[in-house]
């Protein structure tokens, strides 16, 4: 089995992968405080969850947006399993041209969801990643990873509207019921809630007319099955995303 980790501003996804097909997905909160020994307790105790055993483990991935946490968690799963896990970051083969200013600058995820988006869709795509920051990614034909957008993510906009403005309650992110609401929370859902939709629409709008032809939209991240049906824009929504690419990325460079 392949032990996929990727480490993201709020949450550390934990996959167990078996013959390309994902035996079970796992998610811990990302704490920059805790040990290595820590993190190691929190990886037995997902695998012991799901009735995997530490032998079961032939191989490790990581992928990490969080330098403070990085370290920690590798370490852990050092001690846990004994073996080395392959990072994603400089030296590891994508297949991807990346033309940035830095390449080196693209955050793993994002390489990570762009490798695995490409085995099952045709360039040009534009990958819309909906956790902590909202990232929209364009990816052309021959591979080429062109750049994209980053805006601040739905809860992070809901959190920061509530904390700024005295008279206005933290709110459940569900669907709104209409998009004129007819008291304090209903406006607050409508406005967060339909205003991301509304924004991804008009981006992609501009993303394309920039580009000079049209792309395939492909979702994934933990508010994009909330957003993208509220968008008039036609999306595919992939949950697995970043799972499926780190199992990629490592069979393309285990095997090489």
């Amino acid at each position: 089995m392949l032990l996929a980790i990727d480490i993201g501003n709020s949450n550390i996804v934990i996959g167990g992968i078996e013959d390309d097909r994902i035996r079970f997905e796992a998610r811990i909160a990302t704490d920059r405080i805790k040990t290595s020994d820590q993190y190691g307790v929190e990886i037995k105790n997902m695998l012991d969850l799901f009735g995997v055993t530490v032998k079961e483990v032939e191989g490790c991935i990581i992928s990490s947006v969080v330098p403070p946490v990085f370290n920690a968690v590798r370490t852990g799963l050092v001690k846990l399993t004994g073996l080395n896990p392959m990072v994603v970051g400089p030296g590891i083969k994508t297949g991807l041209n990346i033309q940035m200013d830095d390449p080196g600058s693209v955050g793993s995820d994002r390489i990570v969801i762009a490798v695995a988006a490409l085995q099952e869709y045709r360039p040009p795509l534009a990958l819309v990643d909906m956790g902590t920051a909202t990232t929209i990614e364009i990816v052309d034909s021959g591979n080429t990873y062109l750049g994209g957008c980053i805006i601040p993510g739905v809860r992070v906009s809901a959190e920061a509207l509530s904390s700024r403005a005295s008279q206005l309650p933290g709110i459940q992110l569900d669907k709104p019921r209409r998009v004129i609401g007819k008291n304090t929370v209903e406006c607050m859902r409508s406005g967060i809630m339909y205003g991301a939709a509304a924004m991804l629409d008009g981006m992609l709008d501009r993303i394309e007319e920039e580009l000079g032809k049209p792309v395939t939209v492909v979702a994934t991240g933990g508010m994009a099955q909330f957003i993208a049906p509220l968008c008039k824009r036609e999306m595919k929504l992939e949950r697995d995303l970043l799972l499926k690419g780190l199992n990629i990325l490592y069979q393309k460079n285990h095997k090489s």
